[in-house]
């Protein structure tokens, strides 16, 4: 069955989606709208700061897509990033990787043809982010990609083929450092779509260090490695996910804090895999306590992208239990390491406590300022204000 809009929605209370027999179109031309997608937990630190920057008589319109949705991983955020509620929440849920992308193409085009943003921004690697730029491409309406170029060239990952095919058809490359405008040349993209900006969530990351220093809740009073871990290839596996519990509990003098994905739990639960007696397994946190526990952490052991970043500029030690990663300047600088070896996980975590730097790195345009370079560099692609 086809859906369309609730008339109505307001930012306490964002449009929903109820069935309906047929679309109902007013092809407003939208001229002075941007949307901007969101839909997984790692977008909303990204979206936050562009959001904050835009000239306020730019029309933005939050589109939240739901793919993330429960309160942890989704409501918390934006309450603790005072993001404005979203203008419509598509309510995707979740589903396969197919499923899930037609359905937000589906429910989004519903959206875009109600009123034609003059503009989308995307960002991140997510199946929105995709989902959402295959929309409006056939609709011939230009695409805004933020964090473009990043590589981990490894098409095995989901979140690389959404980066490849989003940046293919996107016409302003956003990129957060150096290397990905390398990657996009050597794809063919244009070097006049390509502008070096920064990284956002860095950015919300600064902005509210102060706030999870005073009111995050307080991290266990005993030296600890912070865990999270979420990639199908790790978490997906019987074999894989029990081996990293397995040299988790290797991990010497340390106590395991592991705030757990949903779907890791639910795996944990099914295969009845052993808990070592030193891994503490909790819900996912909210941002604020989560940044709280990865400033006093020993090491973060992680395959999460963002989480690498934010470790990088807090000077935090990292494992990233990955083959690859699509943020080389982490590795770079020496603040992150690759350990696809599950087995070599404890000796990976302890070269990395103690090669820890006296002082966080300085990665240029990692600074704070991203947010208001990405506003100027849309507001200057899209003609401004009204």
């Amino acid at each position: 069955m086809q859906r369309s809009l609730t008339p109505g929605g307001t930012a306490e209370e964002p449009t929903k989606w109820i069935p309906s027999d047929s679309y109902i179109f007013d092809y407003s031309t939208g001229d002075h709208m941007i949307d901007v997608i969101c839909g997984a937990r790692p977008n909303f630190m990204k979206v936050d700061p562009i959001i904050k920057n835009t000239d306020p008589s730019v029309e933005i319109r939050l589109i939240h897509t739901g793919q993330h949705y429960d309160h942890i991983m989704s409501q918390s955020f934006f309450d603790d990033l005072d993001l404005p509620r979203p203008d419509v929440n598509l309510e995707v849920g979740s589903a396969s990787i197919t499923e899930q992308t037609a359905t937000i193409m589906q429910r989004y085009e519903n959206v875009f043809l109600e009123r034609r943003p003059k503009a989308i921004v995307v960002v991140g690697d997510v199946n929105s982010t995709l989902a959402c730029a295959l929309v409006a491409v056939r609709y011939g309406v230009p695409i805004i990609h933020v964090e473009a170029g990043l590589r981990s060239f490894d098409r095995h990952m989901p979140e690389e083929i959404n980066r490849v095919l989003t940046d293919q058809i996107a016409n302003l490359l956003l990129i957060t450092s150096t290397e990905a405008r390398d990657n996009l040349l050597a794809e063919g993209r244009q070097s006049e779509m390509i502008k070096l900006v920064g990284n956002p969530m860095i950015d919300t990351l600064l902005r509210l260090l102060p706030s999870a220093m005073d009111s995050g809740s307080p991290p266990p009073d005993e030296p600890y490695a912070l865990v999270t871990l979420h990639r199908p290839s790790n978490v997906d596996n019987p074999e894989r996910l029990g081996a990293v519990l397995d040299a988790l509990g290797n991990l010497e003098g340390l106590r395991i804090l592991f705030p757990a994905h949903p779907r890791t739990l639910r795996n944990m639960d099914e295969w009845n895999l052993n808990i070592p007696e030193r891994l503490s397994i909790v819900k996912p946190m909210s941002y604020l306590d989560f940044i709280r526990c990865e400033v006093d952490a020993s090491v973060v052991i992680t395959d999460s992208g963002g989480v690498q970043e934010e470790t990088s500029v807090l000077g935090v030690p990292c494992v990233t239990v990955r083959t690859s990663t699509e943020r080389p300047v982490t590795l770079e600088i020496g603040t992150n390491v690759l350990c696809p070896d599950t087995s070599l996980i404890p000796e990976a975590a302890a070269k990395q406590i103690a090669s820890r730097p006296d002082s966080p790195p300085v990665i240029p345009m990692w600074d704070g300022k991203s947010g208001k370079r990405i506003a100027a560099a849309i507001e200057n692609y899209t003609g401004g204000t009204r």
